[in-house]
């Protein structure tokens, strides 16, 4: 019997930081596992290699715990090291192609922005190198991206619209600013993923957040 795409089922992917104010990392995303959240990616540009390696093994074990996945960002290096089971890359980052070639493993995922990279990225799911999901986004402004412009509603629409025409339909989430006050908008604009960053790292109850939005989805 064929296991199921834990990436293909995936629809609520959560970035975080170290939490080193808080200092509870392992406590947090072990909460938001336990609230539904399917991946967590790790991303914080402060942290230094052996550091990141060593929440990452953190992350690595609570996400095997949960059956759940865990994402590096940026750096193949550490994705490599840690066997991180998806790498996040942005559009200034390594492309598709060489990112494969030096991860054969782990389900790539790239940031688009644009209607243009948008179709890009549907063409990149297709051959060697292919991509396995994509995100859309920033929708609002974000303090997690300072300097990038909003891309708005409009690009989900046509996100949505474009994999519904793509040959091999390509998973994809929206975000950037998408939050509980918000997140049905998103949804009504095509959405069925989402991607968050404050509407559960600022939570005070992560696990009741993460069940809070993914009613949203249920909903929708």
């Amino acid at each position: 019997m064929t296991q199921p795409d834990p990436l293909a089922q995936a629809r609520l992917y959560l970035c975080t930081d170290a939490r080193r104010r808080q200092g509870d990392f392992e406590d947090f995303v072990d909460a938001a596992f336990e609230g539904g959240v399917d991946i967590i990616q790790l991303r914080d540009k402060s942290l230094e290699a052996a550091e990141e390696l060593e929440l990452l093994e953190v992350l690595d074990r609570v996400a095997s715990r949960h059956g759940r996945l865990w994402a590096v960002n940026d750096r193949a290096d550490i994705a490599a090291v840690s066997g991180a089971p998806v790498f996040h890359i942005g559009q200034k980052d390594l492309p598709v192609q060489t990112a494969r070639q030096l991860l054969a493993a782990p389900a790539i995922g790239l940031s688009t922005h644009s209607p243009l990279q948008v179709d890009a990225a549907l063409e990149a799911s297709v051959g060697p190198g292919s991509l396995d999901y994509f995100c859309v986004g920033p929708l609002w402004a974000t303090p997690t991206k300072p300097g990038r412009a909003a891309v708005g509603l409009e690009l989900v629409t046509y996100a949505a619209e474009a994999v519904k025409r793509a040959a091999t339909p390509l998973p994809w989430f929206a975000i950037g600013g998408i939050d509980h006050s918000n997140v049905e908008q998103v949804l009504a604009a095509g959405a069925s993923r989402i991607v968050v960053v404050r509407a559960i790292t600022e939570a005070e109850n992560p696990t009741a957040a993460a069940k809070a939005l993914l009613e949203a989805l249920d909903a929708a």
